[in-house]
């Protein structure tokens, strides 16, 4: 049984019981608040540790590359508003390109440090703010999850937009 049909069965259950207009007063905060809850989920650069990569070879490419095998958590948020704090790159923002990063550019997955679950490719909506390099933002978007497109990130954040910036 999901939390919806839960919720509704035990306002069903307790309105039998009680005034009809004083109980959906007390319930529809509650209700509403856990819709909300139950949509989105603020995450950790932690929680995108849930992945192991193996060496995968590349025809077209004529290399090896890091194939990501998400873990259950991962998983479980595809397709998910998701919202993380991070560092912005900003790669080329005539083209749109930008990234959110665990580290700063000097110390980054592109510059040795890390690997490639600490960045998420940003797909930010229309009318986004300019960003500086390096700056703090809290990005929301929904995740994908990449494991076969090996010019994109393996996190990409679609639909994304700042949430909070510092």
């Amino acid at each position: 049984m999901n939390s919806l049909s839960m919720i509704y069965k035990i306002v069903f259950s307790i309105d039998s019981l009680m005034n009809r207009h004083i109980l959906k007063l007390l319930i529809l905060p509650l209700f509403f608040a856990t819709i909300e809850g139950v949509s989105q989920a603020k995450i950790t650069w932690e929680t995108l540790e849930d992945v192991n990569f193996t060496d995968r070879y590349s025809k077209e490419l004529d290399a090896y590359y890091y194939y990501p095998h998400f873990g259950s958590s991962v998983k479980a948020l595809q397709g998910k508003e998701v919202f993380l704090q991070g560092h912005i790159l900003v790669i080329n923002p005539s083209e749109g390109i930008f990234i959110l990063s665990r580290n700063p550019y000097s110390s980054c997955f592109f510059c040795g440090n890390g690997g490639p679950e600490s960045i998420v490719e940003l797909k930010l909506k229309s009318g986004h703010p300019r960003f500086k390099m390096d700056q703090i933002v809290t990005i929301k978007g929904i995740l994908k999850l990449n494991r076969q497109d090996v010019y994109h990130c393996n996190y990409i954040f679609e639909e994304a937009e700042v949430y909070d910036r510092k």
